[in-house]
């Protein structure tokens, strides 16, 4: 008999944000969390989209956001996941389904949603200024989240930063799991940390694999610094690390 055949990288990217989901809906969150939103349940089919068509094989490099913004992943289902950059960009667009409890502050649109994610849109623009075409970028890079869940207090969104210790020790050992199995199915050269939190998480859940990390500017408008011209500068940090 033909030995079985081994789960392609998608498949096993897939495999593991389900894993993910699953151990996450076991997890609550006191006040101040109004409301919590995961995207990887019920914008699966976009997210999984994404994962099989750009996680299809080795990436040298992976960026690695905090967790979903308001109108983005939140609403696509894809890291950093500005409309236009996932519809038109990437050629992404399926139905988003409603979370269990929504937030009447923040609605759950889809790919109907009509607000920007700056943060997105900073981030997609300036890959698809080198790049040119999606296909092009995603030879050789990968984007995923840290954490796939929204938290807001009502209409303000929460971070997982800012979450209680209690909290944050489930909810990041979880996360660190899913961070190894997709570094083990990746395997990339460096994981590149799209803020301070992020490069932080990445040096913690991967101490001892052989990746090497570095971090780029946040590109959030909270950041006067991202706000003098973010693209220039987490360019010019991509060239001094020699990831590009």
């Amino acid at each position: 008999m033909p030995p079985p055949s081994q789960p392609s990288t998608a498949d096993r990217l897939v495999e593991a944000a389900r894993t993910l989901s699953a151990q996450l809906a076991r997890q609550s969150f006191a006040p101040p969390v109004s409301h919590v939103y995961n995207p990887l349940e019920y914008a699966r089919t976009p997210h999984e989209a994404y994962l099989r068509r750009y996680g299809a094989g080795r990436r040298r490099v992976v960026f690695l956001g905090m967790n979903p913004g308001p109108f983005g992943m939140v609403q696509t289902g894809v890291p950093f996941g500005e409309i236009a950059a996932v519809r038109d960009w990437m050629g992404i667009e399926a139905t988003v389904e409603k979370p269990a409890t929504e937030n009447p502050k923040r609605p759950i649109e889809g790919f109907a949603c009509t607000r920007s994610e700056v943060s997105g849109r900073r981030l997609w623009g300036l890959f698809a200024e080198r790049f040119g075409t999606a296909e092009a970028f995603f030879t050789d890079h990968f984007v995923a989240n840290y954490c796939p869940l929204a938290f807001f207090d009502h209409g303000r969104n929460l971070t997982p930063d800012k979450l209680p210790a209690a909290e944050t020790a489930p909810l990041e050992a979880a996360c660190d799991a899913h961070l190894r199995a997709l570094v083990e199915a990746l395997q990339p050269e460096w994981l590149i940390g799209v803020g301070g939190f992020a490069e932080a998480r990445a040096a913690e859940a991967l101490r001892g694999y052989d990746v090497r990390i570095g971090r780029v500017l946040h590109p959030s408008p909270a950041s006067p610094a991202a706000n003098r011209g973010w693209a220039a500068a987490a360019e010019k940090q991509l060239l001094a690390l020699g990831v590009w």
